[in-house]
């Protein structure tokens, strides 16, 4: 056996690692909750809050020990990447044919979700910028060969990929991910509706992104392009958009406060 699978070995059965990684996941709660607070801001006039997870991070380094928080909040994030780089390799070592490749990919796609949180949690926390933009991102794209095509490439996964936490929250396929769930009736039923309304809020604000980069990609034009704060901008001037957009938010919070029973269920 070689030192890296012994190594993979010994942290696939730590009980330190398993605190830790319920630390990453409340920190990850911790996020969406923020996020959810400031989409409410925003719907209520708040023009100048931006609610993504950059926004969240800075608005968290505000707060009373915000500095020391957000330290916690980055090295968290980086914690649930190395959960899903573990969950890879056992995915590798324990499968084979088309569930080894679907499942791996699954966990790392998660993973690289994670790393952006962390890189950009490290980033406010060295009081650096939080990222170049995603029109500039979408722009680079487009001067690339088939570069639209590329773009609206992007949207169909990122609509796809919102479609898909809509499917769960609905279908409840949320509830697998909480190993030993408890048998009161009344905590079980908590946890069902706040997943069930964070997955689908979650769910609703992914596709609009997706249908951002879309309508990016068929008028060519690179702001058209939307990251988290740029969608839920644009609910909020939708008819009825204040509604809408406080529903929304409040549903991402919810979302949030699901990660934190994610955390107290944890079982790899």
């Amino acid at each position: 056996m070689s030192e890296v699978q012994r190594a993979a070995g010994k942290a696939e059965n730590s009980d330190t690692l398993d605190y830790v990684f319920r630390g990453g996941l409340v920190a990850y709660g911790v996020i969406h909750i923020l996020i959810g607070w400031l989409a409410v801001q925003i719907a209520f006039g708040e023009q100048a809050k931006q609610a993504s997870g950059t926004g969240a991070l800075e608005y968290l380094t505000k707060q009373p020990l915000g500095e020391v928080l957000i330290w916690v909040v980055a090295i968290g994030m980086a914690a649930l990447v190395i959960w899903r780089l573990l969950e890879a390799w056992q995915i590798y070592r324990d499968e084979d044919g088309s569930d080894r490749i679907k499942g791996m990919v699954g966990q790392l796609f998660k993973g690289v979700l994670y790393a952006v949180l962390a890189f950009t949690a490290f980033q406010v926390a060295l009081g650096q910028s939080g990222g170049s933009g995603t029109d500039s991102m979408t722009a680079d794209l487009m001067k690339m060969t088939a570069g639209q095509f590329l773009v609206g490439a992007v949207g169909l996964g990122v609509l796809a990929y919102g479609a898909y936490y809509v499917y769960q929250g609905w279908t409840e396929k949320f509830l697998e991910k909480l190993d030993g769930r408890p048998q009161n009736a009344e905590v079980g039923t908590a946890y069902r509706w706040l997943g069930k309304a964070g997955f689908i809020a979650k769910g609703i604000a992914i596709g609009v992104i997706g249908v951002l980069f879309i309508y990016a990609a068929v008028t060519h034009d690179p702001q058209k392009s939307a990251g988290l704060d740029q969608a839920l901008q644009e609910i909020a001037q939708q008819p009825f958009g204040q509604v809408l957009l406080t529903l929304i938010g409040v549903g991402i919070a919810c979302y949030g406060v699901f990660a934190f029973a994610r955390a107290r269920h944890f079982d790899r």
